[in-house]
């Protein structure tokens, strides 16, 4: 076994042969059977893989069922939400990955549905199959760990963690990262007497103090994308687009305005012109577009796999909520990095401050 190479995973370079070694966790019936997942109750946590290093996750792949008990489905229907993922490398003191199941393969509000992006996949049926191609190197230590915290029913898992295994660990090889936050509401403003368009596009932002925050990280390392969730909480028959927040992003300490400046919330996710329309491509789209005049749930993903963002010292990712942070919306998202260790902890919101809303 070789280290973990120059090659890349284009089909250009699948004729170059390497000296490694694949392996792979899954759920298998280790009594030969059929049975092949494993059973995790409301309040357990089980360990999916325990990997020694060093070493590259490849793929994972996982499906869910949810073993109702004779009550109705809807009761914890938002079970993927109150799953999480944990993943933890070289017996780092807090984990790097930690972030509700749905979420993290890249659909919020505790939904599925079938889309296509290059790192990350739901696939029928009806999204229910969750893929993630995004490697993953460790020097040590891989540790998966499935959270349930289901009050009442327990959950089916299946699941594959494919990984390569080489004889030197690669020190310029970042860690993988992928963090959830919410805030429900973002602390808007009220219109007050303000027409329509005075609420929604008036209004300045001079210094990205009251942006809605994705990432906050320090150390080596860049940026790979995110997932943006949001719920329409303003209920009108004006015209209601959630958007017009410019994303900015601050590298290693910057002033504002920083390098990083975009011009709106669906410019920054590649689409245009206050999209209603689900959309998928390899970095960019829209899996969820709302409802009519933007209401209910929506979901975006934007992936820098063309174009990373670096950062030497720190990062800060964010977005405004509406113009100038005017709009009082429920906004969620994924942020995914890589960068040295140890990088800076986080935690996650309690079960209750993570369940969607009700439609």
């Amino acid at each position: 076994m070789s280290g973990y190479g120059s090659f890349g995973s284009s089909l250009r370079d699948l004729p170059r042969l390497r000296r490694t070694r694949r392996g792979r966790v899954s759920s298998w019936d280790r009594s030969g059977g059929n049975v092949d997942n494993i059973r995790v109750h409301p309040g357990e946590t089980a360990e999916l893989a325990d990997i020694a290093g060093p070493g590259v996750i490849t793929h994972i792949w996982c499906t869910v069922a949810v073993d109702d008990l004779g009550h109705r489905s809807e009761v914890e229907g938002d079970y993927l939400r109150r799953l999480v993922l944990r993943i933890t490398w070289d017996d780092s003191p807090h984990p790097n990955v930690l972030v509700p199941l749905g979420d993290f393969f890249g659909m919020g509000h505790g939904r599925s549905a079938n889309f296509v992006s290059a790192p990350l996949q739901m696939s029928p049926q009806d999204g229910k199959g969750f893929n993630c191609w995004f490697a993953m190197p460790f020097a040590t230590r891989a540790r998966f760990e499935l959270i349930s915290e289901m009050s009442i029913k327990p959950v089916i898992f299946y699941y594959y963690v494919d990984y390569e295994s080489y004889d030197e660990p690669d020190p310029e090889l970042g860690y993988f990262h992928a963090q959830w936050r919410r805030q429900n509401p973002t602390d808007g403003v009220d219109q007050g007497d303000e027409s329509n368009d005075e609420f929604l596009l008036g209004g300045t932002n001079l210094d990205g103090a009251g942006n809605y925050v994705l990432l906050e990280a320090e150390g080596r390392g860049h940026y790979v994308g995110s997932v943006l969730n949001v719920h329409n909480l303003r209920h009108t028959s004006d015209w209601n687009w959630y958007g017009e927040g410019d994303d900015m992003i601050f590298i290693d300490g910057e002033p504002w305005p920083p390098r990083l400046h975009g011009t709106g919330t669906e410019d920054y996710f590649n689409t245009a012109w206050c999209p209603s329309q689900p959309y998928q491509a390899p970095y960019h789209g829209i899996t969820m577009p709302g409802g009519p005049n933007w209401s209910g749930q929506v979901s975006y993903y934007r992936f820098h796999v063309e174009d990373p963002v670096v950062f030497d010292r720190s990062i800060r990712v964010t977005i405004e909520h509406g113009h100038a942070n005017k709009r009082s919306d429920d906004v969620s998202s994924v942020a995914y990095w890589y960068q040295t260790l140890p990088s800076l902890p986080f935690d996650l919101a309690p079960v209750d401050q993570r369940l969607p809303r009700a439609l």
